[in-house]
Formats: C-alpha cells, sequence, structure tokens
C-alpha cells in the first residue's frame, strides 16, 4: 500500500504540473481488509512493528486526505489481467470490465 501511495501522489504532481486537472482524493482498492485496518487503526500490535514506517506514511495520507481506501473482493480485482495468468470466462469478464475486445474478431 505504502509504494502505492507513493505512484499515487506522484502521479497526482505531474498531472497537477502539466494542469491537466485538479484532483483532490483518490481511491485506492485493495483486497486485503487486514491490511487496511491496519492503515486506519492508529493502535500498533507487535506484529506489526516490522511495517511500522510504511503504516505511518499511509495513515498520514488517509488523514490528509489525499487518498482514500476500499475494500474490493478478490473475485473483482481488474489487476489480474496483468499479474496472473487466466483463460475462459475469466480473462472475458475482466476485458469487458476494462472496455477492451479482441482485434482478431470477425466482424
Amino acid at each position: 500500500m505504502a509504494s502505492l501511495t507513493c505512484e499515487l501522489i506522484w502521479v497526482k504532481q505531474f498531472l497537477q504540473e502539466i494542469k491537466f486537472c485538479d484532483i483532490h482524493t483518490m481511491k485506492m482498492y485493495c483486497d486485503n481488509q487486514a491490511a487496511l485496518h491496519i492503515a486506519s487503526n492508529p493502535v500498533f500490535h507487535e506484529r506489526t512493528k516490522h511495517i511500522e514506517i510504511d503504516c505511518h506514511f499511509v495513515r498520514e495520507k488517509l488523514l490528509t486526505k489525499e487518498i482514500c481506501t476500499e475494500f474490493i473482493g478478490s473475485n473483482d480485482q481488474l489487476a489480474d489481467v496483468l499479474t496472473k495468468s487466466l483463460r475462459g470466462p475469466r480473462i472475458e469478464f475482466i476485458c469487458s470490465k476494462l472496455g477492451t475486445y479482441n482485434l482478431y474478431a470477425p466482424a
């Protein structure tokens, strides 16, 4: 989540520098409910010591409303088409959600 937050901030600053549009709050979708709770919960436990700096960074951006987090189920992750080997109906579903089409399909 911390690396994605860095990327979102970079894209936001880039778009503002080229005066493309004014972006207020960016949505970050995550399928890990534990990560969402750790990012929004100010209480640290012993198991989260190794990610404390990243949590502070993400939490700071959440509190300043630069980003907001939202849960999305694993079945609805559109990024799977870029990271996993998919076939059949699953890849057709994701491609339809992304608005892509088969260039080689008969017209």
